[in-house]
């Protein structure tokens, strides 16, 4: 069966109930992607990907970015298509890798849409060949220039769109190009105003130039690879996640992750608990400005740190210990801390 998704509406559906979703984590991790059966078409991706397609459809762009299931999100260098993690193709997947990683990436509508409009501007210029053109390369910079394992943030520019966090769109001229085109892409996103002031206006302006060059064309690129499908996929879920932990402890996890999980709880501790975005979005205004002065950055640069802080205690689902008064002074240390570190330079990944 195909796993393509119509363009066209269609009645929302309950995710198709599996027998394997009522075992528990230590069944579940000795079954194959391959004997798991699952599809895009009738699982909660399905909705979010005819989303994509009504969006690309009201800017008139032709390509229509094929999905499949595989381990991870990807898109491939020359495929005009997306590959989205198995685990948000059932709730009981994404309890599992929650679980086993803290966090389920795409794991609620506003994150899916935001990580699948990033994969949709690769797969725009990959079906448009756009990294090509010489105003892309002038703009954006090489595409074949080497891919960093890390790199060095720098909060306080303007030469880049805000997209996904951790300031992704300055690892790489390829991200930067998926950050903005996604930023383009999000309906009442009001970029020209958002950015008026800033360079990285210019980059917005290209998209949106090359974007009317392609609206009505189809794609020079129109393949229909899938790279790693989970149909194929005769590894174990546990071969998986024991692969990607090592993965994870090998390489690094984002500073800020770190010391959220750190300093505050992934568990309720009573019922009554405040979120951790919450504390922080209350107290945005008087923190940004009292790290600022004490450390004498820009009010800017700790302003898009705390940014950060909120979106990343968000996705890990927080809640502050003790009372606020105590948990207002966690964060206004964490706030100096991370803003420190920022400023000397330090990349935003560490060591486990």
């Amino acid at each position: 069966m195909s796993d393509e998704v119509p363009a066209r509406a269609r009645t929302r559906r309950r995710p198709a109930r599996k027998a394997w979703s009522r075992l528990s984590d230590a069944e579940l991790l000795q079954l194959r992607f391959c004997d798991l059966g699952l599809t895009v078409r009738g699982s909660p991706i399905e909705r979010g990907v005819r989303r994509l397609y009504e969006e690309l459809q009201a800017r008139a762009i032709r390509c229509r970015p094929h999905v499949w299931l595989a381990e991870e999100w990807f898109t491939p260098d020359g495929v005009p298509g997306i590959a989205i993690p198995f685990y948000l193709a059932h709730p009981r997947l994404t309890q599992l890798e929650r679980h086993l990683m803290t966090e389920a990436e795409g794991g609620n509508s506003q994150s899916f849409m935001r990580i699948l409009r990033h994969e949709a501007g690769h797969a725009i210029d990959n079906a448009y060949r756009l990294r090509r053109r010489k105003r892309w390369r002038e703009v954006f910079g090489p595409a074949s220039r080497r891919y960093p394992l890390h790199y060095t943030a720098r909060p306080a520019s303007r030469r880049y769109v805000h997209h996904l966090g951790d300031w992704y769109a300055q690892a790489h001229p390829t991200e930067d190009f998926a950050e903005t085109f996604a930023v383009w892409l999000t309906p009442h996103s009001a970029w020209r105003k958002r950015y008026a002031e800033w360079p990285a206006l210019r980059k917005l302006v290209l998209v949106d130039t090359l974007m009317t060059e392609v609206r009505g064309r189809a794609p020079a690129v129109r393949n229909r690879i899938r790279i790693e499908p989970i149909e194929t996929n005769r590894r174990t879920l546990g071969e998986h996640y024991r692969r990607k932990l090592a993965h994870y402890g090998q390489y690094r996890r984002s500073t800020i992750d770190v010391l959220l999980q750190w300093l505050f709880s992934a568990q309720r501790p009573r019922r009554d608990a405040l979120r951790v975005a919450t504390l922080l979005r209350a107290n945005r205004r008087v923190l940004s400005e009292k790290v600022s002065r004490e450390l004498g950055l820009s009010r800017y640069s700790v302003h898009e740190i705390i940014r950060a802080m909120i979106e990343r205690s968000e996705a890990l689902e927080l809640y502050i210990r003790g009372n606020r008064r105590d948990a207002v002074h966690v964060a206004h240390w964490l706030l100096g801390r991370l803003a420190s570190l920022y400023s000397q330079g330090e990349t935003p990944h560490m060591p486990l």
